[in-house]
């Protein structure tokens, strides 16, 4: 199956996630992409594919020659809550020629709302409709994985042991707690997930989160001269009293964030939620102190008990541990170079399934996709990038 077909058929199948459920999967419909991905890795010669009750798919393709590491490949399955993922019509552009696409539904793939788009004249890309996600994060790395894995076998490759795993609930950060790495002994892995597909990452955000209570003193307004409490003016000093410069909205690269993501408030009560992100662990600490600062504030303001800060930490930076053993760095980089490609090695702003893989014993760092404007309607994909990933990871799967 050619790249761009498996990649279209994959888009196509919902697999929104849904960070209310509370279950795993967190959605039925992820079911149907894996059974469709265990069928086609048999078909392929994996033959002991299969699906967990988790909805992790497994696979291992047996080596056909000695002197090779075993190395995995990782890609998830779902898309996001917050964008429609469902009845996604995929748009082909062949040989792009750099001006506005329209994508429908009044959405538009504009160059000057979108700089990079400029250097993709003469591509084919894929985007959307315009009212839905596209699903290339991360149908993109699944398409991809498994073109390699074909042309592998097709070709009849020397190769190493190889393990795959498609997992679910990636985009609500809650599948990859229950992956069993009994099942994926290997020597390292990638996560082949996100943008430019120059760019190599293997270190990510150390990330927190805070929630935020105001508890007001609700009274007439008629009478509410110094007595009122009002909880919904009280969250917004509160945010007030946050570095300004720290809003995700002024940062860039190696800067961290605190980014409310939520707000809701009556007059006797308001609630916040921050998601804090930092690859520096001690500034991180710091950001966290920033949070009890304001809310001592607070209360020596207008009393013990009007604000609560409840901070809970997420994930942590893989770099820490990976850089302890640069093999699976060294082996991405050795591709790059080999295939005579620009690879630049940037930080992820966020966090991956393998930063938890790491952490959990397996060194994941992740390799780009070709994949642009994930989690909403301007998404698309670059197939001459997406073509370029196949033959990254076909020589890190097939290089000693």
């Amino acid at each position: 199956m050619k790249l761009l077909e498996r990649f279209l058929k994959y888009v196509k199948i919902n697999t929104m996630s849904d960070d209310n459920s509370g279950l795993t999967p967190s959605t039925q419909n992820q079911w149907d992409l894996a059974h469709i991905l265990v069928d086609e890795l048999k078909t392929l010669g994996l033959s002991d594919a299969f699906v967990n009750d988790k909805c992790t798919v497994f696979a291992t393709l047996p080596k056909n020659d000695d002197g090779f590491e075993t190395i995995g490949l990782l890609a998830h399955m779902d898309t996001i809550p917050e964008v429609s993922g469902k009845n996604v019509d995929p748009k082909v552009i062949d040989n792009y020629d750099g001006g506005i696409i329209d994508l429908g539904h009044g959405a538009f793939l504009n160059p000057d709302e979108f700089p990079i788009l400029k250097t993709k004249v003469s591509h084919q890309l894929v985007t959307t409709s315009g009212n839905t996600v596209l699903g290339a994060d991360d149908k993109a790395g699944i398409a991809i994985i498994m073109t390699a894995l074909e042309d592998i076998i097709t070709n009849n490759i020397k190769h190493g042991e190889i393990k795959v795993a498609f997992t679910p609930d990636e985009e609500i950060g809650t599948g990859i707690m229950s992956f069993d790495t009994s099942k994926f002994k290997v020597d390292y892995a990638y996560t082949v997930d996100g943008g430019d597909f120059r760019e190599f990452s293997y270190e990510n955000f150390n990330a927190s989160s805070a929630k935020v209570t105001i508890k007001g003193f609700e009274i007439h307004p008629g009478g509410a001269k110094n007595k009122m409490i009002n909880a919904s003016k009280v969250a917004m000093e509160f945010d007030s009293l946050l570095p300004v410069q720290m809003a995700p909205e002024y940062t860039d690269r190696y800067d961290g964030f605190n980014h409310l993501t939520s707000i809701k408030g009556e007059t006797g009560h308001a609630s916040m939620h921050y998601i804090l992100r930092n690859h520096d662990l001690t500034i991180l600490n710091r950001q966290k102190n920033d949070f009890i600062n304001a809310m001592n504030f607070i209360n020596a303001k207008y009393g013990a008990g009007t604000c609560i800060v409840e901070l809970e930490d997420s994930y942590r930076n893989m770099r820490e541990v990976i850089e302890k053993d640069m093999r699976s760095v060294n082996k991405a980089l050795a591709a790059y170079k080999k295939l005579g490609l620009e690879v630049n090695i940037d930080p992820i702003r966020g966090g991956t399934d393998g930063a938890r893989l790491t952490f959990m014993g397996i060194n994941t760092p992740n390799l780009a996709t070709g994949g642009y404007n994930c989690h909403g309607i301007h998404e698309y994909a670059d197939m001459y990038e997406m073509e370029k990933m196949v033959e990254v990871v076909k020589t890190i799967l097939t290089d000693k």
